[in-house]
């Protein structure tokens, strides 16, 4: 037998796709190690190509809300096909019932345009803050991961030597681009004013995931949101809400719902289509009838944008959603039962360590708290936090091997789940105690 065929099927599947897919995998953060490849995914498990079953807490970024294949979602999928497909001209009937169902959901949403990736949905928003205020600047917080595009790929999971300097996520970002966009502290709104002094009438808007779940699960104050509508306002500048992730995930109506501040702009996907490639930005109408769409000036375009097969996934989703408020009481509750009994585990072994999260997110860090904002994560233990991930991985459980980020608990998953996850979390614990590890 060829020495190749000995190899696991993840690993020839691997290295299959590096010949023909840059590095194997079409996202970076993809490749991470076993498993290699996946082959079957349902409710709460996803099953690789070895057969090795998981129980899913990655669900792809978040983007997974009710659970694989939601029977809700494929059914509305199913009925959609074979009907309209992409017709790039006019508009179609399930294009027009998600927007209506976006802005009966979402607190600020007016009107809304949808695209196909979070990516687009913010580079919409900060074109059309530009526009609307005049102004080039544009702050994010250290930390906060608003997609791939020039304004914003800078500063996420920074080094402690790199942190709130010059800190691309790429190689070939014009220095105009990274210079336009301003670093702060999340809950710090001091950080924020600092800036708007030090360039007046320069900033078009603020944006910011309300929770920062690209490196965790920073938690806002309320002072801190309330306080950051009020001097956006008072500047002129607005206030942008990335709610890529937080959206639909934590309240029918985004984190704006839980925290009661109406952002100025929107942006939203992932878990709305239930994995189904959908994203969309929202606002008052004044400012959306800035597009190019409604006589404007600032392009809209886009052939996939409101695909109606996936504004069908996203309807059924959060037609779902709306149907059973249940689901927000069930998912907060497994989150809390596993934030507490994870905090229990590491209080109970003595491992240095900060259980924090919101709703059906949950993550360990490995550092003393209380963790508020970028600067706390600078002592988190990397090594500690991505070895835990690895090691609960290789026991059924999967979360992404890779430095804070988060973990997902969807409508698939039960009580049971979240045991049997304890259990094995003190059993890896126990473990990097004795290499120490931790």
């Amino acid at each position: 037998m060829p020495a190749s065929s000995a190899k696991p099927t993840g690993r020839r599947w691997h290295e299959a796709a590096s010949s023909v897919i840059p590095g194997g995998v079409n996202s970076a953060t993809r490749f991470v190690g076993p498993p290699y490849a996946l082959t079957d995914a349902s409710g709460a498990y996803v099953t690789d190509a070895d057969g090795q079953r998981y129980l899913d807490y990655h669900a792809a970024f978040g983007a997974i809300l009710l659970g694989h294949n939601a029977p809700e979602v494929n059914g509305a999928v199913r009925d959609a096909l074979g009907g309209i497909d992409l017709t790039g001209i006019g508009v179609t009937e399930p294009e027009i019932a998600l927007a209506e169902l976006v802005t009966e959901l979402i607190p600020s949403a007016e009107q809304m345009v949808a695209a196909v990736s979070g990516s687009e949905a913010t580079a919409q928003a900060i074109r059309l803050a530009r526009a609307v205020t005049g102004r080039r600047m544009v702050v994010k917080f250290q930390g906060g991961f608003h997609g791939w595009h020039d304004a914003v790929a800078r500063n996420v999971i920074s080094t402690p030597e790199l942190a709130y300097g010059r800190d691309p996520l790429s190689a070939g970002i014009l220095d105009e681009a990274l210079d336009a966009t301003l670093i702060a502290e999340f809950n710090d709104l001091d950080s924020v004013r600092v800036l708007h002094e030090a360039y007046p009438e320069e900033i078009a808007a603020v944006i910011l995931e309300p929770i920062p779940h690209n490196v965790g699960a920073l938690v806002p104050t309320p002072e801190f949101v309330t306080g950051l509508r009020a001097l956006t306002a008072e500047q002129g500048s607005l206030l942008v809400f990335d709610e890529v992730i937080t959206g639909f995930r934590h309240a029918l109506g985004g984190y704006q719902q839980v925290c009661g501040v109406r952002p100025d702009l929107t942006t939203f996907g992932k878990a709305m289509a239930n994995g189904y490639p959908m994203a969309g930005l929202a606002g008052p109408r004044e400012l959306m009838e800035r597009f190019s769409s409604a006589g404007g000036d600032v392009l809209l375009a886009g052939t996939y944008n409101g695909h109606p097969i996936c504004a069908a996934a996203a309807i059924a989703t959060m037609t779902y959603l709306r149907d059973h408020p249940d689901f927000y009481r069930r998912t907060h509750r497994l989150g809390d039962r596993m934030r507490s009994g994870l905090a229990g585990i590491l209080d109970e072994l003595d491992v240095p360590g900060t259980v924090t999260g919101f709703g059906g997110v949950f993550v360990v860090y490995f550092l003393d708290g209380p963790v508020t904002g970028y600067r706390d994560l600078l002592r988190n233990d990397h090594e500690a936090y991505v070895t835990f991930h690895r090691r609960m991985t290789e026991a059924g459980f999967l979360m992404l091997p890779m430095s804070l980020k988060r973990n997902h608990i969807s409508a698939a998953h039960t009580e049971e789940d979240v045991d049997r996850t304890l259990e094995a979390a003190r059993d890896v614990l126990k473990g990097m105690r004795a290499d120490a590890i931790v």
